[in-house]
């Protein structure tokens, strides 16, 4: 581990670290809630213009490509800038490109705001995980990083079941521009504690992803489930027969799981061994996606169904945050989160459109057939693999 780091140990007061944590993790709640509010916004706002499943798959993939371009510049930006600074212009730029797509209905100019919201999204999600894991201890770290992955997946609730009340119409976006700004208050203040700056290290991608493969192998799953369920899911449902606002709700209710889940999901992480953990989440993930076909067709069922599983499908990235926090600090650990990043956009880049060509196949296995065949191949990885993270 390297000692001289861009995020140094904080060592200040109980009481004062955990108002920063909660000031940190609040506004990656509300920028949560912006994505997941844009996400479907923007698929389902193209599908009503008349274009294909793979067509929106490959808007979607935009986003992917703007964590690839922006994940290499993470580490030398966050010490040269700092981690409250790159934050800030993050949200206050993701919420300007999301009032442009109001501004600029042409489809062309949406491929490219949609790279630029994806490099947006990357330099908030690293630095909010950095800036977590260093305020957090390790007698705790399973438990912290569960609260941040619940919160996040909060504000991944929020945003579909405030567009089902609004509808998919041009006001979304600029409601959604809204608090994408507003999010930039709970980290501004100057009693929010914030890691320490130093002189900028060289990149050393090759390292990283050799001293944490399966760090970097659950974030291309997350991102490739993540990005194709949020844009296809509430197509998937209305294939099946449901309106448009149950879709938004069946959304809402797996993200919902997904929060109370996590802090289960956390307190175990402490107390058993996490790779294991992590394996276990990824084999359930796998067997009961096939099982939502028949889960829609009853209404109750399936709310329980998505319920479930999207708590035990994030608690693998839960679990593998805190592996990662616990190995690694200081400038290997922006280091590792920024090298993930760029697994987050290889992933997201793949996953909407092998999503989207699925559904082409199989409007009603396609969906879940390509989620509980990447979680097999992630279990057999990890199976597989013998590093620790």
């Amino acid at each position: 581990m390297q000692a001289s780091t861009p995020f140094a140990a904080i060592a200040p007061s109980r009481w004062k670290r955990s108002l920063s944590m909660a000031a940190v993790v609040a506004a990656a709640t509300t920028f949560g809630l912006t994505y997941s509010l844009s996400a479907p916004l923007i698929a389902m706002s193209l599908m009503a213009r008349g274009h294909s499943s793979l067509f929106i798959g490959i808007n979607a993939a935009m986003h992917a490509l703007g964590v690839l371009l922006a994940a290499p510049l993470l580490p030398g930006l966050a010490a040269r800038f700092g981690a409250r600074r790159l934050t800030v212009v993050a949200l206050v730029t993701a919420g300007a490109l999301l009032f442009l797509f109001r501004l600029w209905p042409m489809v062309w100019v949406w491929f490219l705001l949609r790279v630029a919201l994806g490099a947006a999204a990357e330099v908030l999600f690293v630095m909010s995980e950095t800036w977590t894991n260093v305020l957090s201890d390790e007698g705790t770290r399973g438990r912290t990083m569960a609260i941040y992955t619940a919160a996040l997946s909060l504000g991944m609730v929020l945003g579909p079941a405030l567009l089902s009340q609004i509808g998919v119409n041009s006001r979304a976006f600029v409601i959604g521009a809204a608090i994408s700004v507003f999010a930039a208050l709970f980290v501004l203040p100057p009693w929010v504690l914030a890691p320490a700056r130093s002189a900028p290290e060289p990149a050393q991608t090759l390292r990283y992803l050799k001293l944490a493969p399966i760090a970097i192998a659950t974030t291309i799953l997350n991102a490739g489930v993540e990005t194709a369920g949020l844009s296809f899911i509430a197509l998937y449902a209305t294939g099946m027969g449901w309106s448009e606002q149950r879709a938004m709700q069946l959304i809402s209710t797996l993200m919902l799981g997904a929060i109370l889940l996590q802090l289960p999901i956390g307190w175990l992480a402490d107390k058993m061994d996490k790779r294991r953990l992590a394996l276990t989440l990824a084999w359930i993930s796998a067997v009961t996606a096939l099982l939502w076909p028949f889960a829609l067709q009853q209404t109750q069922l399936a709310f329980a169904m998505v319920f479930v599983w999207g708590g035990l499908f994030v608690g693998i990235y839960t679990v593998m945050l805190a592996m990662v926090g616990s190995r690694f600090q200081g400038s290997d650990l922006v280091g590792v989160y920024a090298v993930m990043g760029l697994a987050w956009g290889a992933g997201a880049l793949v996953g909407p459109s092998v999503a989207g060509l699925a559904m082409l196949g199989s409007a009603k296995f396609g969906l879940p057939g390509m989620i509980a065949i990447a979680c097999a191949i992630f279990g057999v990885f990890m199976m597989r693999s013998r590093s620790r993270t």
